[in-house]
């Protein structure tokens, strides 16, 4: 490993200042990014860094689980920690089956969940202002 590692150094001061709503979308953003390194091992009959990165992916989900808040965020919390499980399994069931495509659906998922994240940040800066 490196003594000095300039992305790695970016990274860290990226999430140690980020807002707690900055960090889901990073959060989203790795696990895409792990899912698409996934996908690609999995093409390459590279089997372990496709298990690596589904593991990463679901200790994502798992971190982002535990964000919700059920109470204030009623129906739609639920039905959101319901959609994480959902993904949940299906990667294990892609790391089974060495399935690319149901990475593919996960990764449709995270990304429609996102540009939501994304939008309903841009709403609550506006109406903060």
């Amino acid at each position: 490993m490196k003594a000095y590692d300039p992305y790695a150094i970016y990274k860290k001061t990226k999430i140690e200042t980020s807002s707690p709503a900055e960090l889901v979308s990073l959060l989203y953003d790795e696990a895409i990014k792990c899912c698409k390194l996934a996908s690609s091992a999995i093409e390459g009959k590279k089997m372990d860094i496709a298990h690596t990165n589904l593991l990463k992916v679901q200790d994502i989900l798992d971190e982002l689980s535990y964000a919700v808040d059920t109470e204030k965020g009623g129906e739609i919390g639920e039905s959101l920690l319901a959609l994480y499980d959902y993904m949940k399994r299906r990667l294990v069931e892609a790391n089974i089956k060495k399935d690319s495509a149901i990475i593919g659906e996960v990764v449709d998922l995270i990304s429609n969940l996102r540009e939501t994240w994304q939008e309903a940040m841009k709403t609550g800066q506006g109406s903060n202002g």
